[in-house]
């Protein structure tokens, strides 16, 4: 078991004094029988009150609705977890699945067709088109080696970028430049697994990772994907490292559409150019 600290704050900048509408947080980890939460602590001004909900996919949810007029909007979270190890992918997966193409369960079927929904579907045959390289229809191959080769794949043809602006980058758009952020790595990973037929879902959370000299680690939000293997469950896939989602992967929320859930989302009312400045800071270390 491990002990990781993890510090994130989003800071918003005013022009002018602006009233905020109510905004969504997906800040809090998800507990499950490999993470449980030791401490939390939200720190948010101007003025607010909260309220917590499950959304449709179990996933924490703060709804904070502000009392005052503010120049500055400014959201810290500081959460301790207990993050405990999970066992290999090959360990429990159903014969039935070691080899794809393979059909799920009918009863585990109607729950997972969101999950096999292209969220881009114009870019269905350039995403079926760019598949050849990796599998070539009618053929017998190993479930997990097909994942990883698709994964791989994507870093050895994608540049990994940092990019600010909101919202996600088709797999045309990511095609087209050659590159993408992290959430856009995965929206890619997500809807080819869906053109395969394989159940697929976005992830936002938190990634502990070394620093260059080794000597110390740092974090970052971070984005990855998660294919349902009948015998084991969700599995993770990191297409920004090209790794299988390991105990460094803090996850705080899933969902089927890789832009429904930011940790931060929310409008203000004002001049439409007042926000002069955003900042975001995370420091993800291990206790």
């Amino acid at each position: 078991m491990r002990r990781i600290q993890i510090t994130h704050n989003t800071r918003y900048e005013y022009a002018e004094t602006v009233t905020f509408n109510t905004h969504k947080l997906h800040i809090r980890p998800r507990e499950g029988h490999d993470v449980r939460i030791e401490s939390s602590e939200l720190s948010i001004s101007p003025t607010y009150q909260i309220r917590w909900e499950r959304d449709i996919y179990s996933n924490s949810l703060a709804m904070v609705d502000f009392l005052d007029k503010s120049a500055v909007l400014d959201i810290t979270s500081n959460v301790v977890v207990q993050h405990y190890g999970a066992q290999p992918l090959e360990f429990g997966m159903d014969e039935t699945a070691q080899s794809y193409p393979f059909h799920y369960n009918p009863m585990e079927q109607v729950d997972l067709i969101p999950y096999q929904m292209a969220v881009f579907p114009r870019d269905y045959l350039v995403v079926q088109k760019w598949l050849e390289k990796i599998y070539k229809p009618g053929k017998l191959i190993n479930t997990v080696s097909l994942l990883e080769t698709l994964n791989k794949t994507i870093v050895a043809d994608f540049k990994y970028t940092v990019r600010e602006e909101p919202g996600v980058q088709s797999p045309q758009q990511t095609m087209n430049i050659g590159s993408g952020s992290c959430r856009d790595l995965a929206a890619l990973f997500i809807e080819a697994c869906r053109v395969l037929g394989l159940a697929s879902r976005f992830v936002s959370g938190y990634l502990l990772q070394p620093s260059e000299n080794n000597t110390d680690q740092h974090g970052s939000t971070h984005a990855w994907s998660e294919v349902y293997l009948p015998g084991s469950g969700w599995w993770g896939f990191d297409s920004t490292s090209g790794l299988l989602v390991s105990e460094d992967h803090i996850a705080v929320a899933h969902h089927r559409h890789p832009e429904a859930i930011p940790p931060v989302s929310g409008a203000y009312l004002g001049s439409p150019n007042a926000q002069s400045s955003m900042s975001v800071c995370v420091d993800v270390k291990m206790l």
